[in-house]
């Protein structure tokens, strides 16, 4: 943590350092903007400490701000480099003699007071989209050979929310009601549940418990619920009523047609459980050979490799948050095979959602959580 927080320091400096010089305003936009880094690397300590102490009973308020903290400064950042790239061409330009002085030094006075402007702006438009409820994302999903009697059969899928310390019960309950009110056949929440204890956070999960389908709701371990107590946590959602599928499937028999669901444990569940190794393949096993439809429900996209091969036709994901606000909106593409919407691999289909909740800094920008009402159509 020292050296996290050193290079955090380092970075604050460097930002300073890039900015405040050309800062206009004279003397006062010098000291908003020192202050406004000093502000974020002073409160940024908050989350880590709220996770140390967490008895102390302002915790999960010291870990939001510390979060919102964070995004701040991941914003301050991304822009300053930027900003950087558009100095080299605006110097590049002056040697040119294509712009005067003049204007490159306006250049530089205009971009240094845009950056932290536009990190407050983000970061305050990023908080809003975070904390509304999710908007409703309806996809169709075209299904070779699927029977008549099957087609607008509808999942409506959650994920990633990450009930903790800025997400309760009442953001959880606003979930729930959102999601009974689309009378889905079935009902997927495809894992990141949690980030705390089912001691801590049990009262705030209590809501799913309402939620309501033809079918029911099943869930799927996502990395997060490893790292929170997984078995614990699987007794706990199981106590609310909710089916949990590990590397294993139910059959639904839907208006005299088959659909196998089946569900694998988190792709990394191994490091914590060698039982709860994920295993598509196994999920199938023993599977109506002549089912209409095969849904997989996995937290990571990458499971679709293994999905393809074991016979899946869909599977639904989350994990990537979509990259939850920019830049990393885009980065991720870079990391993950599938990062949002829907995508083929072979003869599978594969959704990712960019998730109904969000993790660390309460802030979405250029990613928006969804509910994600899918219905399948024949193809």
């Amino acid at each position: 943590m020292l050296r996290l927080f050193v290079l955090v320091l380092l970075l604050h400096v460097y930002m300073g350092w890039r900015l405040v010089p050309d800062m206009p305003f004279g003397v006062a936009g010098m000291v908003a903007t020192i202050l406004l880094l000093a502000l974020s690397l002073s409160v940024m300590p908050f989350a880590e400490y709220a996770r140390r102490n967490k008895r102390n009973p302002g915790a999960d308020h010291l870990a939001g701000a510390g979060f919102l903290a964070l995004g701040f400064f991941s914003s301050v950042l991304i822009l300053t480099l930027l900003r950087e790239v558009v100095l080299l061409a605006g110097l590049a330009a002056a040697t040119g003699s294509l712009i005067d002085a003049a204007t490159y030094q306006q250049l530089r006075m205009g971009s240094a007071a845009a950056v932290p402007l536009l990190a407050v702006l983000v970061t305050a438009v990023g908080f809003v989209n975070a904390r509304r409820i999710a908007s409703i994302r309806i996809v169709e999903v075209p299904i070779t050979g699927l029977p008549e009697s099957l087609r607008g059969f509808s999942i409506v899928q959650i994920s990633d929310i990450h009930v903790g310390a800025t997400i309760k019960q009442g953001y959880v309950s606003r979930i729930v009601d959102a999601v009974n009110a689309l009378e889905a056949d079935i009902i997927a929440i495809t894992g990141d549940l949690v980030d705390g204890s089912v001691g801590r956070l049990s009262p705030h999960t209590a809501p799913l418990e309402r939620l309501c389908s033809r079918h029911g709701t099943f869930f799927v371990t996502g990395n997060h619920e490893y790292y929170c107590g997984a078995h614990a946590w699987i007794a706990e959602i199981r106590r609310l009523g909710v089916s949990v599928l590990l590397n294993e499937h139910i059959v639904i028999e839907h208006f005299g047609e088959t659909i196998v669901l089946a569900g694998v444990t988190d792709l990394g569940a191994h490091h914590f459980d060698p039982a709860h190794r994920s295993d598509p393949v196994a999920a199938l096993a023993g599977a109506p050979e002549m089912a209409a439809v095969r849904v997989l429900l996995a937290h990571q996209p990458r499971s679709a490799f293994a999905a393809a091969q074991a016979g899946f036709q869909l599977q639904l994901s989350g994990h990537t948050h979509g990259g939850q606000f920019f830049p990393w909106n885009l980065a991720v593409k870079l990391l993950e095979p599938f990062t949002a919407g829907l995508h083929r691999l072979d003869n599978l289909w594969i959704y990712v959602s960019r998730g109904t909740g969000y993790w660390g800094p309460p802030k979405r920008f250029g990613a928006p959580s969804e509910i994600t009402h899918l219905r399948l159509i024949p193809a």
